[in-house]
């Protein structure tokens, strides 16, 4: 049997080297700050979605091991170690070197019996008049069924006391996610001075009580499983089935409850009833629950100097300023590699396609969109000027249904044509496809890529964009959409590669087809670039490379279930992580072919759930110029000595160090600063360029 990581704690791994750029001296502390917040943060999802799968299948009895060896019920124990490892390493980070940093910096937490008498009047100022007023105390009733507390809220718990007849009874005060973390307070000395927000409503919590003595109180915060899929077979109308959906998960079962470890006993026994928190579902935090929320911190206004440098986007040379982008795309295929490269021009081909006359026609799919998009604003105006505008909205885009359901709606009174989705399929592919008519012919332009048509990620995720008007594109991008909208068979294409029909085949061709050559003594190469590797077929197939002599590098942000290193199945197997400054997104895979080489850029991972059970699309990138650029792309990321990783044998990972005199390469900062110089020789070249006067006539 091939060795396989467990895929959970390989992702928990991930989530170690993401904390581990907050323990690092040497970045600026609100980067620092930011680090340990999407640490936390990515824990929230992993508890509501993973941790909550493998309980359902705990409970429901199943003992059938993964790949790995690990049943539902040894792996949840595993998760449970590790997490409470990386809670103990976030935790000692805040309190022994961050926020003494902060301090230092002029950024301060304050607890409220700390404060002055003026800033305490103040404070409980702020509270009466823009608190207290939204809250919604909750009584706890003896042999009554205990309040329902929706997940990821942080509530304060409550011990009251009646002076007059001495009895005690319970309250918990949820507060509203809208209020904000910190609430600021003006202190003299200090730039910016706050407490949170769940320490004011606790020491005012009297307020909500009157007649009655709060004696002792604590903080908590609850995550609940959001694994709750569609019942597709039941649902006669998707969107509705999605309302309850999220309805349900704001209240399904518990999966983790953060408590303070200083909770009086009493109200933590309190607070595991109310929950239904199993001693195995409690974890303790040696400091404020819900870290996630410490992210507001990380862009304080005024503390520029505590951040790293702005990395602005560059223009692409390949779109020039005053051209449009038909024009452009007309003129040749475009490439953009985000974010080095800014995202404007995409924004711009739909805005562009949204006034303009001549297009008749606007097909596009969304997956996750920016919460204030120019893509659905160009699209809801293409509607209204009479446009044939058709939008695939994934609903089942996970934590983004309810924003899609909004935007759906918007678009839909427009005069967009919406289709919900597939059945029983998620919609991932990034393609948009727009009809134009020239010269009495259609014309037909694509933008495929390896993102969302999100605004905001683009400036912070690395993606390809891939734009282009080749007939055998357009033609492809027509079938596809008349397929996912028509619930029509997705058959293969000339040129797009769809999932999950022909991607995973073709994927298994190509290494097959490496290994062979390999076989035969000639030279053999696969580079790849994936969030997560943990379909087993793939995997199976990289080994089976691997053992005829393929050289195979990896760069592998996330989960990563093959095992490298392993002598008999993965000797030259080589796989890196990087963890910097920009989420590593983009998919691009390249196989030597004897020369003739394949590269792809793609919107899929090597995960089964990608490759069998999602709509997704490879994009063979035919011209040299371009295919040239992605290798070097993917060849650059192994030779990142500042923030790579290599990943070991045992599922643990190290950090690649240079060696003595070796010059530091850093992968992200040499992408940035080839964009820089391109852009700026490509601005120089056109303030070069003469343009002959033609005088009017």
């Amino acid at each position: 049997m091939p060795p396989f990581i467990n895929r959970e704690l390989s992702w928990l791994e991930f989530n170690q080297r993401v904390l581990n750029e907050a323990m690092r001296n040497d970045l600026p502390l609100l980067e620092r700050i930011k680090f340990l917040a999407i640490t936390a943060s990515n824990l929230d999802e992993f508890f509501q979605v993973r941790v909550g799968g493998l309980m359902l299948l705990h409970r429901s009895g199943r003992k059938t091991a993964d790949p790995s060896g690990l049943s539902p019920s040894k792996c949840l124990g595993a998760i449970r170690q590790r997490v409470l490892a990386m809670n103990s390493d976030q935790y000692t980070l805040l309190a022994a070197t961050l926020l003494p940093a902060l301090e230092d910096a002029g950024i301060r937490l304050l607890k409220v019996s700390e404060l002055p008498l003026l800033q305490a009047t103040k404070a409980a100022s702020v509270f009466e008049e823009t608190i207290l007023p939204l809250l919604t105390p909750l009584a706890v009733e003896p042999e009554q069924p205990p309040p329902v507390i929706p997940g990821l809220n942080l509530v304060v718990a409550c011990r009251l006391t009646d002076p007059e007849n001495q009895t005690v009874r319970h309250a918990l005060i949820p507060i509203p996610e809208n209020l904000g973390r910190r609430v600021p307070i003006a202190l003299e000395e200090t730039a910016h001075a706050f407490v949170l927000i769940e320490d004011l409503v606790a020491s005012h919590a009297g307020s909500l009580f009157p007649g009655e003595t709060v004696t002792s109180t604590t903080a908590f915060r609850v995550t609940r499983n959001g694994d709750i899929a569609v019942q597709e077979e039941d649902a006669t109308d998707l969107a509705d089935e999605m309302e309850e959906v999220l309805t349900a998960r704001r209240f399904a079962d518990t999966v983790r409850l953060e408590l303070r470890s200083d909770a009086p006993r009493e109200l933590a026994k309190l607070v595991q009833e109310v929950t239904g928190a199993t001693a195995q579902e409690i974890y303790r935090c040696d400091g404020p629950p819900g870290l996630a929320s410490f992210m507001e911190m990380a862009f304080l206004p005024g503390f520029d100097h505590l951040r790293d440098a702005d990395w602005p986007p560059q223009h692409s040379p390949a779109v020039v300023p005053g051209t449009g982008m038909f024009e452009t795309i007309a003129a040749g295929d475009v490439l953009l590699h985000h974010p080095y490269e800014s995202f404007e021009p995409v924004l711009r081909l739909l805005e562009e396609a949204a006034a303009d006359p001549a297009v008749i026609s606007i097909k596009q799919v969304l997956y996750r969109t920016a919460r204030q998009s120019r893509i659905i604003d160009a699209l809801i105006t293409a509607a209204e000027n009479g446009k044939h505008v058709t939008v695939l909205v994934e609903l089942k885009a996970r934590f983004d249904e309810a924003r899609n359901l909004h935007r759906a709606d918007e678009l839909q009174r427009a005069g967009a044509q919406i289709v919900y989705g597939v059945k029983n399929l998620k919609t991932h592919a990034k393609i948009c496809l727009i009809i134009r008519r020239e010269s009495g012919h259609l014309r037909r332009y694509v933008h495929l890529g390896t993102g969302n048509y999100n605004e905001s990620t683009a400036k912070l995720y690395t993606d390809i964009s891939y734009l282009t008007c080749k007939p055998e594109f357009g033609n492809d991008a027509t079938l596809f959409f008349n397929a996912v909208t028509g619930r029509s068979k997705l058959l293969r294409f000339k040129r797009l590669v769809p999932a999950p029909t022909a991607m995973k085949p073709l994927l298994l061709d190509h290494i097959a087809g490496e290994a062979e050559r390999a076989r035969q003594g000639l030279p053999a190469r696969i580079i790849a670039k994936v969030n997560s590797l943990q379909d087993p077929e793939i995997i199976r197939a990289l080994y089976k490379a691997s053992q005829a002599g393929v050289r195979i590098q990896l760069n592998v942000r996330g989960i990563c279930c093959l095992k490298p290193g392993d002598p008999k199945y993965s000797k030259n197997i080589e796989v890196v992580s990087i963890i910097d400054r920009f989420l590593e997104h983009a998919r691009i895979f390249h196989f030597h072919q004897g020369g003739d080489s394949q590269v792809y850029i793609a919107s899929a991972d090597w995960m089964t759930r990608n490759l069998d059970k999602r709509i997704e699309l490879m994009v063979p990138i035919e011209e040299p110029a371009l295919k040239r650029r992605l290798v070097r792309v993917l060849e650059s990321f192994f030779n990142d000595n500042t923030q790579a990783y290599r990943l070991l044998p045992n599922g643990a990972s190290q950090r690649l160090t240079r060696a003595k005199g070796q010059k530091a390469f850093r992968v992200q900062d040499s992408f940035y600063q080839l964009a820089r110089k391109a852009a700026k020789a490509r601005e120089h070249e056109r303030s070069m360029t003469f343009d002959p006067y033609v005088p009017p006539k």
